[in-house]
C-alpha cells in the first residue's frame, strides 16, 4: 500500500474545507470499449446541482477508450445520475452517464455507443415494472499488488508459488488470512456516503478475493448502482496503490469470482404463486439457458461444475444447491415461494443492465424485447477480441 489510511483520510480533510465558491464538481464517469473499465473526468459546473437537468451534456475522446476512430472521436456523454462525491465532499457530486456516438457525419442523429447496454435494456424495465422486479446483485473481486502498470501478485499472496490451499479465507478475520480489509471498509462507507444501496461485504473463498452485495433496487437503479459502487471501488484502490481485477477466472485450481444475482417480483415477494410459480420461472429459464450464457460475461473458464460453479451446457437448480445454474433458497422452498431466487451464472464482469434484461425478459414479460440488447452485446463481444483492449 503506498500510504497508511489515516495519512490519505487527514489528506482528503484537509482539503475538503476549502471554499469552490459556489461552483460544484462533477466527475462525469462512463464505461469504455471493453465494457467493464471505467473512465471519468471532472467538470466545473458553476452553481450547486439540483437536479438531472442542471449537469449539461459532455463529450470524450472516443479514439482513446476503443469506441470511436480518430477522425470521428467525439462520444458524448449524457447523464442518468448523480451522487455525491465521498472524495471531493462539500457539493461536489459523480456523475453516471450514457455514452453515444454520431451516425453520420450530418452530427444530426446520435445511436448508442458499443458498451451503451443501457439504452437498449430501460424498455425492457419499464415493461416489467408491473411485478416490481427486485435485484441484489453480490459483486466479487480481486485485489492485486501492482508496480505502476504492472501486476506483482495478488493481495496478500506469497512473492513466488501459491499461498495454502482453500478453507481458511472465506470470512475470515486476522492477518494471516485477511487481505485488504481497509480497502474494503474505506469502499463501504464511501457507497454509503454516495447513496449506493451497498448492504454488506466479506472476504471470499480466494485470499485476496472480496465481495460486496448491492441491492435490494427496483429496476434498472441496480445496474446504475453497480455501476457506481464499482467507480468508487476503482478509485478508493488507486488511494492504495492496488488495482481491482472483476476476472472471472485468474487461476485454474482456485474459485473463480462471480456477480450472483437475485431476483425477486411482487408475485414471489408475496408467495401467491407457490412453489408452483417458482419452478414455472425455472422452466423459462431454463428454455432460455443458452442466450442467457451468452449474455452473462465471460464464463469460458469460471463455469466448470467445480469450485461452486453449475456446468454451463445445461441448466438445474436446486433447494440450497450452490452447484446450480439457479439456488432456491431454504427459506424460499421452506416458505412455499414465497422469497427470491439466484442467478448463479453470471460472471464478475458482467453488465448489469444485460443481466437484469434478461432476467425480466424470460421471468416477466409475455412477449420477448430481448432481441436488440442482443444483437447490440453479442456484435460488441465478436468485436471485442479483435480491437486489441489492453487488460
Amino acid at each position: 500500500m503506498s500510504r497508511d489510511a489515516q495519512q490519505l483520510f487527514r489528506f482528503y480533510q484537509d482539503l475538503s474545507h476549502l471554499t469552490q465558491r459556489g461552483s460544484t464538481i462533477a466527475e462525469y464517469v462512463w464505461i469504455d470499449g471493453s465494457g467493464i473499465t471505467l473512465r471519468s473526468k471532472a467538470k466545473t459546473i458553476t452553481k450547486k446541482v439540483e437536479k438531472l437537468e442542471d449537469i449539461p451534456d459532455w463529450n470524450y475522446d472516443g479514439s482513446s477508450c476503443y469506441q470511436a476512430s480518430t477522425h470521428n472521436s467525439e462520444v458524448i456523454m449524457k447523464p442518468i445520475a448523480f451522487y455525491p462525491d465521498p472524495f471531493r465532499e462539500g457539493d461536489n457530486i459523480i456523475v453516471l452517464t450514457e455514452t453515444f456516438v454520431w451516425a453520420d457525419d450530418t452530427f444530426k442523429t446520435l445511436v448508442p455507443a458499443n458498451t451503451n447496454f443501457r439504452h437498449f435494456a430501460k424498455r425492457i424495465f419499464e415493461s416489467g415494472d408491473h411485478e416490481k422486479p427486485w435485484f441484489g446483485i453480490e459483486q466479487e473481486y480481486s485485489l492485486l499488488e501492482t508496480k505502476n502498470k504492472f501486476v506483482i501478485k495478488p493481495l496478500g499472496w506469497p512473492s513466488s508459488g501459491f499461498p495454502g490451499p482453500q478453507g481458511p479465507y472465506y470470512c475470515s478475520v486476522g492477518a494471516n488470512n485477511c487481505y485488504g480489509r481497509a480497502i474494503m471498509d474505506a469502499h463501504y462507507k464511501a457507497c454509503l456516503f454516495s447513496g449506493v444501496k451497498i448492504s454488506g461485504t466479506n472476504c471470499e473463498v480466494m485470499p485476496g478475493q472480496w465481495e460486496y452485495q448491492v441491492g435490494p433496487c427496483e429496476g434498472i437503479e441496480a445496474g446504475d448502482m453497480l455501476w457506481v459502487s464499482r467507480y468508487l471501488l476503482g478509485r478508493v484502490a488507486e488511494d492504495f496503490g492496488v488495482s481491482v481485477s472483476f476476472e472471472p477466472k485468474l487461476f485454474k485450481d482456485w474459485n473463480g469470482a462471480g456477480c450472483h444475482t437475485n431476483f425477486s417480483t411482487t408475485t414471489m415477494r408475496a408467495g401467491t404463486g407457490g412453489m408452483d410459480y417458482i419452478h414455472g420461472l425455472m422452466e423459462r429459464m431454463s428454455s432460455k439457458h443458452r442466450e442467457h450464457i451468452e449474455l452473462y460475461g465471460d464464463n469460458t473458464k469460471r463455469l466448470t461444475g467445480h469450485h461452486e460453479t453449475s456446468d454451463p451446457t445445461k441448466f438445474s437448480y436446486g433447494a440450497g444447491n450452490r452447484a446450480a445454474s439457479v439456488r432456491i433458497p431454504t427459506s424460499t422452498a421452506a416458505d412455499n415461494g414465497r422469497g427470491y431466487i439466484e442467478d448463479r451464472r453470471p460472471a464478475s464482469d458482467i453488465d448489469p443492465y444485460v443481466v437484469g434484461a434478461a432476467i425480466i425478459d424470460t421471468c416477466i414479460l409475455d412477449e420477448s424485447l430481448l432481441k436488440p440488447l442482443y444483437e447490440h452485446y453479442t456484435a460488441w463481444k465478436a468485436w471485442r477480441p479483435t480491437a486489441g483492449i489492453e487488460e
